[in-house]
């Protein structure tokens, strides 16, 4: 097991998980902890370490999909008696009938002090034994609940996971929850230790921030060689991660590869996402909706200013699945034929206009958290964009105080994310005209974010570059 000293950023989900800890510790009584997040986003690697440097007596299992009941019962009995738990032996030869015998033996396997227990894929264990979270209930009211422990249920299913503690559900009133997310900036450029912001920012556009991915990184110098030695294994972590996750988290009947392919390939709107999938009004309707709301892969953005607009723009929301989508999976077949070189091809020819639209979200969610902290900004509450249906008007930043029910459009922005070209005259000119054409931006401060410099003397209210980006996560 690697040592805490290896394991790179999450030190704010280190600090909540050992916040519960401490509520066990000093009350003396049980903490129930539902922990979601999409799949390879870590969740398993920060409970491990976390578990390992408190050094508890502790137990740890991960639900097999699509087990049979009796083999996972069996499966766990075995693995508590290896546990560290004091009482572990009361397994020894075990075999349970069912959840709640299982769950009464664990109960008493636990030592008088602190311990942290861990159910991991806890949905599949629930797909496969529909009676566990009312056993667990049970078990958690007059076994465990009364105990010094930290129990975590662990998944990537993130709607099922949510629904844990909603109301009529067995758990309901007794979960907190925890949701971890896959790396942010700063952390991925300390695990790849990238000294340019730039090459940070590429990171973060290709890996999405997903340990594994990251850790593959291996001293590349910039996005192209890593990119380069990846897709010369077709069984790389960057080709895996992508055909895992689409595997295990969209039903067929959902379409989702369709609409995903639709939007990862670039088409925003509901009628162009409709053309490229192949797919009626109301399916897609209903796929939109579960890609936008249970599973949170999709985001439909709306045009921000103080005229409430309509008119949503769809896109991947996660910058990994994004990336895999527009370039990885339709350059499979030529990658598993052993012509990586085309797939690198394409992503070289299509790199500068894909990361241009591409790094937009990246800079919203940096500027802000860079925004409270600056005077003229500080009352900017949302950052997004704004487009008029007709796609004549097209501005990258625009800030509110609130959304929705805007009252102050804060900021007008521009971002010029180009190889070379600095922000330039024309590009000031061109933004004092969409300020205009933004309702209620009239007044808004001007913001430019370039990746190259500005060669301009005035003009603009702020102006950032790649370093302040990343020094925004940290």
């Amino acid at each position: 097991m690697p040592s805490l000293r290896h394991f790179v950023g999450r030190n704010r989900d280190v600090q909540r998980l050992a916040n519960h800890l401490d509520y066990v510790v000093m009350d003396g009584r049980g903490r129930l902890l539902s922990m979601r997040g999409r799949r390879q986003a870590g969740k398993s690697r920060l409970v491990t370490e976390y578990a390992d440097r408190t050094k508890l007596p502790q137990f740890f299992f991960t639900g097999a999909r699509l087990a049979e009941p009796r083999d996972e019962l069996n499966r766990f009995a075995a693995e508590a008696a290896r546990s560290t738990l004091p009482g572990g032996a009361v397994f020894d030869g075990a075999s349970p009938d069912s959840w709640a015998g299982a769950l009464r033996l664990l109960a008493s396997a636990l030592p008088d002090g602190p311990a942290i227990i861990v159910l991991d894929e806890f949905p599949w264990l629930s797909e496969t034994s529909p009676d566990l979270e009312g056993a667990l209930q049970v078990a958690w009211d007059r076994l465990f609940e009364p105990r010094q422990v930290l129990f975590i249920l662990v998944g990537s299913d993130i709607s099922m996971m949510e629904a844990l503690s909603s109301y009529e559900r067995p758990l309901f009133g007794r979960v907190k929850e925890m949701v971890v997310n896959p790396f942010e900036l700063g952390d991925v450029a300390q695990m790849i230790a990238a000294d340019d912001p730039v090459v940070a920012i590429d990171a973060q556009l290709v890996t999405g921030g997903y340990p594994r991915i990251c850790a593959e990184w291996r001293g590349a110098s910039d996005v192209m060689a890593f990119l380069n030695r990846q897709l010369a294994d077709e069984n790389s972590d960057l080709i895996d991660v992508g055909r895992n996750v689409l595997a295990a988290e969209f039903p067929p009947e959902l379409q989702a590869s369709r609409v995903l392919s639709a939007i990862g390939g670039g088409e925003r709107t509901f009628k162009g996402i409709t053309a490229h999938a192949g797919l009626s009004q109301t399916p897609l309707a209903r796929s939109l909706e579960t890609l936008t709301g249970a599973k949170r892969v999709v985001t439909a953005d709306r045009p921000l200013s103080l005229r409430a607009g309509n008119d949503p723009r769809y896109r991947v929301a996660d910058s990994y699945l994004r990336f895999w989508l527009r370039f990885i999976g339709p350059s499979l077949p030529n990658i598993a034929r052993g012509r990586p070189d085309l797939a690198l091809r394409r992503i070289r020819e299509s790199w500068p206009d894909f990361r241009g639209r591409a790094v937009e979200p990246l800079i919203r969610a940096s500027l802000e958290r860079i925004t409270p902290d600056d005077e003229l900004l500080s009352e900017t509450g949302v950052i997004g964009g704004y487009w008029t249906r007709s796609g004549t008007v097209e501005v990258d930043l625009v800030g509110v105080d609130r959304w929705p029910d805007a009252r102050q459009v804060t900021m007008v922005g521009s971002v010029k994310w180009r190889e070379q070209a600095p922000f330039s005259r024309r590009d000031l000119a061109a933004l004092m005209g969409q300020r205009s054409q933004v309702p209620g931006g009239g007044d808004a401060a001007l913001v430019a974010v370039s990746r190259v410099g500005y060669d301009i003397d005035g003009g603009l209210d702020r102006s950032y570059g790649p370093a302040d980006l990343v020094a925004a996560w940290r």
